[in-house]
């Protein structure tokens, strides 16, 4: 395996197509997280998808993003598997109310498959997608009422 310095941008088509594993850019702990990103982006991406993440991720990611200096996790609803010539990922997805689900799902699906693929050269395996809540238009409503505190 080589490391790419540049990531991903040197690593886009590394794969060598031969099933070799030779030309993978990711390596370790930063295969996952890069895999990560890359797949979070790519779900996001996809027409209907208000955020990815469990409601409790989600509290949780709410809270960090307001600490000063935190940033919004892109990884934040997803989980990767990563071995020597494949991967395997997992998402929480909420949808927009009215949209399709098992449209959108195998939108999300084909997104995610060709953008990992594509970027790492490694072969995904699966895509699993759970839809863990539908966002319903006035949730945002209620979500910048209660941001607003009793004091303004």
């Amino acid at each position: 395996m080589r490391a790419c310095s540049n990531w991903p941008a040197a690593c886009q088509g590394a794969g060598d197509g031969t099933g070799s594993g030779a030309g993978h850019g990711l390596a370790g702990a930063s295969a996952v997280e890069g895999q990560g990103k890359i797949a979070g982006m790519a779900a996001r991406e996809v027409p209907g998808i208000h955020a990815l993440g469990s409601g409790l991720a989600r509290t949780v990611g709410a809270v960090r993003d307001m600490v000063p200096g935190g940033r919004t996790s892109v990884t934040r609803g997803v989980k990767v598997e990563v071995g020597e010539h494949q991967t395997a990922i997992d998402l929480s997805l909420v949808v927009e109310y009215g949209v399709a689900i098992t449209d959108t799902a195998g939108e999300v699906r084909e997104n995610v498959i060709a953008a990992v693929e594509r970027m790492t050269g490694l072969e995904v395996v699966e895509v699993n997608i759970s839809v863990t809540d539908v966002h319903l238009p006035d949730e945002e409503e209620e979500e910048a009422a209660a941001g607003a505190g009793r004091v303004q």
